[in-house]
């Protein structure tokens, strides 16, 4: 998809790179989401003390919020996967949330990106299974009774495929799409005077794609740590 303006293009331009991102602009604006998410985590330690500040406030409740749900959701063995998914999370987020600023592109809207996020929740999923169960973990794939072991190897064996599938394309599709109603309203109406509903929408769209993908994320954990029990 053509963008009449991405500010990370002009900016490597200056910089004789503009052919690099031009090229890979995904790639470029993931780097941007990461230095955000690095940024932020290093001004909230250097803010952290005995009597928290207004960030430090705001971080302890999101973050403490966050958990909880994950541990209510998924139960107290899913505490120790917190860290990854809470990264998955924010990531996917500010991912989603930089498309509404005009130049900026979401790195989300890659198949790319999506699918690369959807397999380290299958590689966990399956590690986690393992690592909970043994080699019982392999009986989930084996149905209820021995005589339809083939039949339900075959079936579990693409529906577990199928989950990369549908975290990926999910989040894909519906940024991808969102990024298109976009890129047409600033072309008509300028980036500028974007209506205040579609933005709202868009912020909307946003955290509920991130929601989706971390609950499906919690959901898959703790299923396969709890499979063979």
């Amino acid at each position: 998809m053509e963008h009449s303006f991405l500010f990370f293009v002009k900016l490597f331009e200056l910089i004789g790179l503009g052919h690099f991102v031009e090229t890979y602009p995904f790639v470029v604006y993931t780097w941007v989401v990461m230095l955000i998410l690095v940024s932020l985590a290093l001004l909230s330690r250097s803010a952290l003390t005995l009597i928290p500040g207004k960030l430090q406030n705001v971080l302890e409740i999101a973050i403490d919020g966050l958990e909880n749900f994950t541990v209510e959701t998924g139960g107290e063995k899913i505490r120790p996967m917190f860290p990854l998914l809470a990264t998955l999370f924010l990531f996917i987020l500010v991912s989603n949330l930089i498309s509404l600023i005009p130049g900026f592109l979401p790195p989300t809207a890659s198949l790319n990106t999506t699918l690369a996020c959807a397999l380290i929740v299958f590689i966990m999923t399956h590690y986690l299974g393992i690592k909970s169960n043994g080699v019982r973990y392999i009986k989930q794939f084996m149905g209820p009774v021995w005589w339809l072991a083939p039949l339900f190897l075959v079936i579990e064996t693409i529906s577990h495929f199928a989950r990369i599938l549908s975290l990926s394309f999910r989040l894909f599709g519906n940024m991808m799409g969102h990024e298109i109603v976009l890129t047409i309203l600033f072309m008509l109406v300028g980036a500028f005077f974007l209506p205040l509903p579609i933005m709202a929408l868009g912020v909307m769209v946003a955290v509920v794609q991130a929601l989706v993908f971390y609950l499906l994320s919690v959901i898959y954990f703790s299923t396969a740590m709890d499979e063979a029990h």
